[in-house]
């Protein structure tokens, strides 16, 4: 009876994401959370109900 809601999967993946950049070097790192930053960005802004 263990189910996984989609936001664990998003957590999941932010995770993974996470654990992938951190093993980068500083200077790959440093891109890599820029542009996870706009993709969050972009979710967040794209959310529905979300205050304009």
């Amino acid at each position: 009876m263990d189910h996984a809601s989609p936001h664990d999967d998003e957590t999941g993946d932010l995770l993974s994401t996470l654990e992938v950049i951190e093993a980068q070097p500083l200077a790959t790192r440093a891109d890599a959370y820029e542009t996870l930053h706009d993709t969050l960005a972009r979710r967040l802004e794209a959310t529905p109900g979300s205050p304009s």
